[in-house]
Formats: C-alpha cells, structure tokens, sequence
C-alpha cells in the first residue's frame, strides 16, 4: 500500500522519525541521565541507541517480532525500548513487581522468546525467566569498534532522510504495533493491551500541546515502562520532544529523587497520588524548588494531597486521568504555569480536567446504552485516536469494552458543560448493599478522616464480601491505630453517612502495611483475596 500523503510529506511522522530529529536537535545539550551515573547528550543517546539496535538484529531472530523487557527505569532500559522500537520490534515491558505465576502467564501470552534484563536485577527482585534471558550486560559487551563508529556517524553525519530509509523507518506506518502492555492484574488476570504507533504518539502530542515542553524542561523519570503512564509520559514523550529525562528505578526513594530533582532542576513530575504522599514526608522542601508541573495519577488524588504538597514546596499538584487501553491519558488539568494567558480555562480542581485533543467522552447508564445529558452521573465512554487496537489474542474481552470505537473505561463519572470530567466511582468499587449501590470511595473518605488521617495520608481501604441477608457487605483494613474502632462508627454516623454505608465494628480488620502494585495504585485484587480470607461467608 503506498504512503498516505500525511506520511510522506512527515506532516504526522511516528515515534522512531521523531525520535531521531530530537536526539539530533539535542545535539551536545544533555538529553538523558539516571541515578546510576549516566549522563547522555542527545548525540551520545542516538548514538547507544543506534549500536543496540544493531546488536539486538544480530541476536535476535528477523521473525522475533516481541521482545520482552524487565529493566527499572534506567537509561538503559529506555536504550532498549528505543532500540526495539527503530527495529520494527514489539516491546514488551514486563512488571518486575509482580509474582512469579503472573510473570510466567504474561511471556507465556505474549509468546516471548527472549527478555532482555539483568541476572542481579532479577536476583534483587526475586523473578525468573529461564532460558528466556537475554542479559543485557552481556548484549552490550558484543558492541565492536566498527558498531560504535557506525553508530557514531549514523547518528552525527548521515543526512535524516537517507539514515530513515536505512533503517526501514519509510516502511513505518502509524497503525504498526508499538507496544503490548500488560494490565497490572489488580482486579483481574493481566490482558495483554496492545498499542500502536499513533496510539501513543496522539498521547505525546497532546501532552506537548498542554505543557508547550521546550529544552529548558526536564523529566523525573519515577514510573516503571511496565505501567502505560510511564511508558507515555516518562519514556516516549522525552525521546521524541525537546525535554530531557532523569530516571530512577524507586519512585519511593525519596531522597534520591530529591536530590535527582535538584541536582538536574527538574520542572515536571508525574506521579501518582502515593508517591507524592511519600515525597511530602522524606523529600526536602529545596529538592523540589525548580518544578513547575506535578501530576497526580493513576488513583484519586486528595485534595489533602495537593494542599500538603503545595504547603511544603511551592507547585500544586494536577489531576489527570486515563487507562492502560487508552495509551493511557484521557484527560488533564493544565497546572498554571502552563496555562496561556488568553484562552479558555483548562482546568478545575475536584474533576480530572478536560479530554485531550483529539479524545471525545460521553455517559451514558450503566447498561451502556442511551447517552445522558450534561451534568448527569453515568458509565464513561472515550473515543479518539488513543484508544488501544484490543486484548492480545483475545478479541471477545475487546468485544465487551470496545463498541464503535467508543471504550467503556468501567468508571462512574459526570461531564460538566465545559466538558470537565469528574470521576465519581469505579463500577468495581461499588457494593449493592440492601439493594443500594454504595461507592467504596466516599466510605474510605470518610473512614481515613474518621481515624485521623492528615496530609491525604491513606490509613485504611474499604472493600466487600458476599453476604447472603444484604447481597453484599463492606469491610475495613487499617493500619494500627489507637483510635476506638467504636467510635470511629459512631464518627461515621455523626458524619451524616446512610446506615447502609456504615461498616460495623466487626467489619474492621487491622493489617501492617496496605497492599500497593509497583505502579503505587492500591492493589484491588489482593484486598479481595483478603477479604475472602478473613471475612468467610459464615462469618458474614
């Protein structure tokens, strides 16, 4: 099929073009760096990415189509996933975070052959991949003098058209696979979401178009590549516009992120909610002078949170939205340093801003048929260039979620006038108790406040188990505490809460420490084991 038009005049060019014009724009400004050391100017970036991706073709079979990835954000894991990425290859970032049984499920679906990692990462993490690996120390020892001179001159001298066509990047099409992400698996088994060129690059466009990122801004890379929100927003959106990236592979480090933070001045963070949580308690109040755009997501984020944070280092953090099947970002409030004196408002605190360019959402009932008006409470739909091509092999679970191009994100949500959105529940986090749908958020609300929670801190999450007198109960799990369990029901009926919202004392349970994914979001499907554990039918 010849090129359309948009293509061949580069009006929309992919990811891999971009990434070169960026990476030669950089030139000797620095580009990329981590906490391990590393510190690459967009000419040495291009030129280690170049010399991987002939390293990678000479190991890797032509027909070996996905290759799997375990690495922490690091430089070299972006290397990786670039160098994967110009060979026409289909990253698969795998959640170093996950138990054993998921992992061997995940390279099982995706069919991997080889995954490239570290034999001490995988140690650290206590994970296996068997004849799988392909280490990545062992990769890089193979480069010669003459890959690194090619590579060298590739990236410096040869004219941008003429390095595209050697590297086959003419032969790129925006609906070409880019990446197969695996959901996290906290409510579920993991599905393969696979995501095209212009899936995420609709995401990078839209993220320019709201920050108008320029070299003077550089990235704290915290989030895994195994998470859609870092592989966007950490990853892709750095290698292909002006801004540089710092990485570190412990988002809840936080005095190594601080220091990254001020070592590099660093003006955008994004994080979720849990991060910025640890931060507001470890990180000095300095680290975090220079940024200018923080980003909460992922998860709600409190307005307790963004008050905390703001308090102690200046930026008040923004809500965004979006989901792995949406490439990930759905929508955003743009932070004021950002806003252009001028146009329309872009963003209002409690929702989670409005659709990005390009992105449509409606509600509609909760059986997804008719839409319903401005204002109204309903099942969110988005649609528009960032929604996935569909489930790895399975076209009946795209089926369910997919209709017309609309995805049903299977959030509770109302679109103001001024198309804000603001998410109210998540229909997996709804109880029908008595016949009442009770939202598990407002009762968390409320029992966090109850037990005297400060800073948006999380002390306890409330979920359900089956009850056979009223369909369903909800249940507590908290962290110790010295507080009366009695009265902090009897807070939550001086509160003005529905009897049927209420959680009996008996329904409270301590735990150590609340169960948390590796992206920071609280993980759901863990909590119902739990639950099922400790509270048994009988017991209900």
């Amino acid at each position: 099929m010849p090129a359309s038009p948009a293509i061949a005049t580069d009006a929309r060019p992919v990811l891999q073009r971009r990434l070169l014009r960026a990476c030669r724009a950089a030139g000797g400004r620095l580009k990329m760096a981590d906490s391990l050391g590393t510190r690459l100017t967009g000419r040495v970036l291009l030129t280690r990415i170049l010399v991987a991706k002939r390293l990678l073709d000479r190991v890797l079979g032509p027909a070996e189509t996905r290759v799997g990835v375990l690495l922490p954000p690091t430089a070299g894991a972006a290397i990786v996933n670039a160098a994967l990425a110009l060979s026409g290859r289909v990253a698969v970032n795998l959640n170093y975070t996950s138990a054993q049984p998921i992992l061997d499920v995940c390279m099982e679906r995706a069919g991997l052959r080889h995954v490239i990692s570290s034999p001490l990462f995988l140690g650290r993490v206590k994970l296996d991949v068997g004849t799988r690996l392909l280490d990545a120390g062992d990769l890089k020892k193979l480069a010669t003098p003459a890959d690194k001179l090619l590579g060298f001159l590739q990236a410096t001298a040869v004219p941008l058209p003429l390095l595209e066509r050697m590297l086959g990047l003419h032969r790129l099409r925006p609906d070409d696979v880019l990446t197969v992400i695996f959901t996290s698996g906290s409510t579920g088994d993991p599905k393969g979401v696979v995501l095209s060129e212009e899936n995420v690059c609709s995401n990078v466009r839209a993220i320019d178009g709201m920050l108008h990122l320029s070299p003077a801004d550089v990235a704290l890379g915290v989030l895994p590549f195994f998470h859609s929100y870092g592989y966007t927003t950490t990853l892709w959106t750095p290698l292909v516009l002006e801004p540089a990236v710092v990485y570190h592979a412990d988002p809840r480090d936080a005095q190594v992120v601080g220091r990254l933070a001020r070592e590099h001045h660093a003006t955008i963070l994004m994080a979720t909610p849990t991060f910025l949580r640890i931060y507001v308690r470890r990180t000095p109040a300095e680290d975090f002078s220079s940024l200018e755009a923080v980003f909460g997501a992922a998860e709600k984020l409190p307005k307790e949170v963004s008050d905390a944070f703001e308090q102690k280092f200046g930026v008040r953090p923004c809500e965004a939205y979006g989901a792995t099947e949406l490439s990930p970002l759905v929508a955003a409030n743009v932070p004021p340093s950002r806003h252009v004196p001028g146009r329309p408002v872009d963003a209002r605190e409690g929702t989670v801003g409005q659709p990005i360019a390009g992105c449509r959402a409606r509600v509609t009932d909760r059986e997804g048929g008719g839409e319903l008006p401005s204002g109204a409470e309903g099942l969110l739909w988005i649609t528009g260039p960032n929604v996935m091509q569909g489930y790895l092999d399975r076209p009946d679970l795209t089926e369910k979620v997919v209709k017309d191009g609309w995805y049903c994100t299977g959030d509770i949500a109302r679109i103001d006038a001024e198309g804000f959105i603001t998410i109210t529940g998540r229909e997996s986090r709804f109880s029908k108790v008595g016949g009442e749908m009770v939202p598990h958020l407002s009762v968390e609300e409320a029992v966090n406040e109850a037990l005297g929670a400060a800073d948006g801190e999380l002390l306890a999450v409330v979920t359900a188990v089956p009850d056979r007198a009223k369909g369903e109960r909800l249940v507590v799990f908290h962290l110790p505490t010295d507080r009366d369990l009695r009265e902090v029901v009897a807070d939550l009926r001086n509160r003005g809460l529905p009897n049927l919202w209420i959680p009996s004392v008996d329904s409270f349970t301590v735990i150590a420490e609340l169960p948390v994914l590796g992206t920071g979001k609280l993980d759901l499907r863990r909590l119902g084991d739990m639950a099922r554990e400790r509270f048994t039918e009988a017991d209900a």
